[in-house]
């Protein structure tokens, strides 16, 4: 059975923290390196619902894609949300790992479980990290659908493939235009709408489209825009990551169980659908 530190190297290797982004939080936030870790609990938010299933599972360890503290803080006192989900994890026993922006950059990392999800066969990264001389890791990734359909068709094949949200998914765009080539970024992607423009590709897949960048993008369209909840976007990568580590577990002898979380943590928890005509 592995201690914390044996299944940090092995996350660590999968997802190098040298690969997140400057401004980012990665690795490990609280958990004793010496203690055992039998049972991993994968989530894309450490919230308090997230923390309590945890301890009701009887995890070890709480694998997260978004950070706990993205910014520095100077108490992690239980008078606040997050000091209460610091309390609870360290009253139970229960570590916290984070793999943001290095599992983004990874190869395969959120974008490539993205492109899956929506059933897309990646060809490569939407903007390539200089540094990989395999062109396979970097932001975003392009793909290609097996046979080319309509921006409707396809959106309705993105939100099938996608954990169900309140908000759903919505285009900008020709309902009619046929999509084949789709670029996508798990969470927040309006900073790489050039990039998907100059990729010359049919559709972006991605969250978090802003009013301003989204119009603006769509007047010098294409490609098309299709956008879903950012916790949507990252969920598919739960389970590659969770694969991943059972296999890393399974070729060092390890005893590890792996669990994906799948308590919806978008923060929309409704909608109310409005009459509309395009």
């Amino acid at each position: 059975m592995p201690n914390l530190s044996d299944a940090v190297a092995v996350l660590d290797e999968l997802y190098p923290p040298q690969w997140a982004e400057s401004w980012d939080a990665v690795g490990l936030v609280c958990g004793d390196p010496a203690a055992e870790v039998r049972r991993v609990l994968f989530a894309v938010d450490p919230t308090q619902a997230v923390v309590d299933e945890a301890v009701a599972w009887g995890a070890d360890l709480v694998v997260t894609h978004h950070p706990l503290y993205l910014r520095g803080t100077t108490s992690v006192a239980a008078t606040t949300a997050k000091g209460r989900v610091v309390h609870t994890l360290v009253r139970a026993g229960i570590a916290l790992h984070v793999a943001h922006t290095n599992a983004d950059h990874a190869d395969p990392g959120v974008s490539d479980a993205l492109a899956e999800a929506v059933g897309l066969k990646v060809t490569g990264p939407l903007v390539a990290d200089p540094t990989d001389p395999a062109g396979r890791r970097g932001s975003g990734r392009i793909g290609v659908l097996d046979e080319p359909m309509t921006l409707t068709a396809f959106a309705a094949q993105v939100a099938a493939g996608l954990p169900a949200t309140a908000a759903g998914v919505r285009i900008a765009g020709d309902p009619a235009a046929l999509v084949s080539r789709v670029a996508v970024c798990g969470g927040s992607g309006d900073s790489f709408l050039a990039a998907a423009r100059d990729a010359g590709v049919d559709a972006y897949v991605t969250a978090d489209l802003r009013h301003h960048p989204a119009s603006e993008a769509s007047e010098a369209a294409p490609p098309a825009l299709v956008d879903a909840a950012h916790w949507a976007t990252e969920w598919p990568w739960l389970d590659l990551a969770a694969r991943a580590l059972t296999e890393a577990a399974g070729t060092r002898g390890w005893q590890l169980e792996t669990r994906v979380s799948t308590l919806v943590t978008d923060p929309w928890t409704g909608h109310a659908p409005m009459p509309y005509t395009a």
